[in-house]
Formats: structure tokens, sequence, C-alpha cells
């Protein structure tokens, strides 16, 4: 473990953004970040919301690691009156856009979605990546078919798009050039389908580097279907790596809510949580017992048979 006085100076800077109900996914995330690196490394985790959140989640928090988290959290509420926030996300996703002003101790960070299990070492990505001569890194996306035409619209070309749902982000630069006024006046319009997203790929477009698909593996990028989506733009390496070790970003369904894909790994990191954690789940009973009943059929290796029907009947 970390020892206090090398804390302060060595700690890496993790932010996140979320509301009282992703209280249990923040968690579970946190969690698997820690899983994944040494236990020498310490991170300053920066909680983003856009409420003042109840004391049980900040004292809560703070028992995933009492030697390796240390914690601040920022209540956001109204910073973002002037921009466009698309009904089906939260106002905190545009947070991230903030950040080169809101930490001005720090030349860089790591923003990461709740949403997500990491499988990968984050330190190790955070201390030997080079973004100097970047604003940002992050994955880009293997654009499908149907996703062109509103790329080339926003004028990003096919296969240079990154989710932002994690990045590794060079603040200093992003200083230098004010890229935050520019990303608040970009957000006000009303046509973007991603807002904060579409906004960072506009921008940023051409001080992006691109990193394996491993750190932040999005939905298709596990689906057979889409394998040969994914070939287009990387390796057959690069599969195989994603369904061994790529973080899980859960960018369709939630497991906590429904059934989709790697719901099991999700679970059990959940099931890893401290039980003072656990107990403030909310997830519903039926959740619970789907879990339960993957494990019954993993045990009867009916998981794959199951899955596949599941996905031949979504096809019709």
């Amino acid at each position: 473990m970390c020892n206090y006085e090398k804390r302060l100076i060595e700690e890496i800077p993790l932010v996140i953004s979320f509301t009282e109900n992703y209280f249990i996914p923040a968690c579970v995330c946190l969690s698997s970040i820690l899983k994944h690196t040494s236990g020498n490394e310490c991170f300053h985790v920066v909680c983003l919301s856009n409420e003042d959140l109840p004391n049980y989640i900040k004292i809560e928090m703070k028992k995933l690691s009492l030697k390796r988290l240390r914690f601040t959290f920022l209540n956001l509420s109204g910073v973002l009156s002037d921009v466009y926030i698309d009904e089906r996300y939260t106002e905190a996703a545009s947070y991230r856009l903030l950040l080169p002003d809101l930490l001005t101790q720090y030349d860089k960070v790591l923003y990461i979605d709740c949403d997500v299990v990491v499988r990968n070492d984050l330190a190790k990505l955070y201390r030997e990546v080079d973004v100097s001569n970047y604003y940002l890194a992050g994955v880009f996306e293997a654009t499908l078919d149907f996703q062109k035409e509103y790329l080339v619209q926003l004028g990003v070309q096919p296969g240079h798009y990154i989710n932002s749902g994690f990045l590794l982000i060079n603040l200093e630069e992003l200083r230098k050039d004010d890229m935050v006024s520019k990303f608040l006046e970009a957000s006000k319009v009303s046509y973007l389908q991603f807002p904060d997203q579409d906004v960072i790929n506009v921008l940023c477009q051409n001080k992006i580097l691109g990193l394996s698909p491993v750190y932040n593996s999005i939905r298709t990028f596990f689906l057979p279907q889409y394998k040969n989506d994914f070939l287009s733009h990387y390796s057959l390496n690069d599969w195989k790596d994603v369904q061994k070790y790529g973080t899980i970003h859960y960018t369709g369904a939630k497991p906590w809510d429904a059934y989709t894909v790697k719901f099991d790994v999700w679970w059990e990191n959940f099931f890893e949580l401290p039980g003072s954690i656990k107990k403030h789940s909310r997830i519903s009973k039926k959740v619970f017992l789907l879990y339960y009943l993957y494990l019954l059929l993993a045990k009867l290796k009916l998981v794959d048979f199951i899955t596949n029907t599941y996905r031949g009947f979504k096809r019709l």
C-alpha cells in the first residue's frame, strides 16, 4: 500500500460523474479499478454531480478503500444552464467538458463513466501514455454502416469518432487553447445525438490519441454480429483481447436492470462490494433472480444456447 506522504504527490486523479441512483454502479466501477491496479497506486476520485449527494454515499464510498482512495465531491447544479441537455442523458454527463477549468491543480486526469467494469491497469495507462501533443486519448468506435451518415454530417471521419465514456485528458493543453468556452458554445445546439460526446469529437479531432479497444470496450465490441465491423477498424488480436480482458462499457441495457452482454461480470463485481454498500442497492428482485438463473444455466452449460436463441429472436 502507498504511504500517505507519497500519496499526495503521486496519486492519480480520476473523475466520475453520477447521481444518487447511480451510487451502486459507481462503487462497482471503482472497485473494479482497484482490483486491476497495484496496491501501491492511489487515486484522488473527484465525484461530480448535479445534486448534493447524501452523506451515506460519501461515507460508504470511502469504505471501498480507506488507504487507496481519496474523495472530493462537487455539486455542479446549474453550472450548465445555458447548454442543451438531451432528455436521454443527465446533466452530469456533460460535466466532463468543464474539467480543464474545474481541476486547475492537475495537468491531466482520467475520466470514466460509471456503467463500466474495468479489467485493465488504468494506473499503468495514466503513467505511460504520452498525451503531451494531444487534447485527450480515447477509444475509437468501430463505426457501423447506419452511423456513417451522421458522422459525415458532424464533420467527423468514420472510424475516428471516440466514445467519451473513458478518456485520458490533457487538461493543460485544453486550457492553453481555451477549449472549455468552445465546448460550451458548441453545446448550445439541439441537433446533436450525443451532445457532450459529439462536441468533444468535433472540436478535438486531429488532436485525439487512439487507445487500444480494450480500454473502453463498448457493447458492439463483444457481439459476434458486429465482429466484421470491428475488424474493419481493428485487428483479430484486438478482438480476442477485448473478449478476454476488455474493459466492459455497458452502453446498451444496464446489467442491474436487464440481461445484457457480459451480464455476469458486473454481478460478480457487485457481490464483491462491502456489505454495507450492497445493502443500499435498489436493484429489483427480478434482476437478482435473473442472475441466479444465469449461474444455474452456466453450470448446465446452457448459457451460450440461451443467449444465441435470445439474439436470434431480437433479429426477427
